[in-house]
């Protein structure tokens, strides 16, 4: 006896061609010889595959039934599709009202507004040079250092005397 029997586990399969439910110890089992399973319910099932007859043409089988929508009464409540609204949010964290109070009305303040930044960011560019010449052409103070003493020697090794 396997695990499963005596645990009292075991599983309902459906059937391959019908779509209706097998249940522990009923039914059959087909290998083809490429390995697939299929399970069948009962003998009618099973010569009607082998037959190669279309379970969605024949009219007591799941996948009919599924196919021309038999037995839904679920259906009967009309799906409701979500409309999508719309909405204007923030661009680049600012808020929208903050962005409209903040863009320049025409093309010419745009322009202005643009040409102003970058003669700031020019400024503070020629600024940040004649600063950094001005440091290079000041000497620097000569700071007294104790005797010199190679990398080998800061080491603990033995060397350059």
């Amino acid at each position: 006896m396997s695990n499963e029997c005596f645990l009292g586990i075991q599983k309902v399969e459906i059937d391959s061609f019908s779509g209706y439910k097998i249940y522990p110890s009923r039914g059959r089992l087909f290998v083809r010889s490429d390995s697939k399973v299929f399970r069948f319910s009962t003998s009618k099932t099973e010569s009607l595959f082998l037959q190669r007859k279309n379970p969605r043409k024949i009219a007591w089988t799941q996948v009919y039934r599924r196919m021309h929508k038999k037995g839904l009464s679920e259906e009967t409540t009309k799906r409701r599709t979500r409309r999508t609204v719309k909405h204007q949010g923030g661009i680049a964290g600012v808020n929208l009202q903050t962005y409209f109070d903040r863009r320049p009305t025409s093309e010419a303040e745009r322009r202005k507004a643009r040409e102003a930044v970058i003669a700031k960011a020019k400024e503070a560019k020629k600024a940040k040079e004649a600063k950094k010449e001005k440091d290079k052409s000041k000497p620097r103070p000569s700071v007294p250092s104790g005797p010199k003493v190679s990398k080998q020697q800061m080491k603990g090794g033995r060397g350059g005397r």
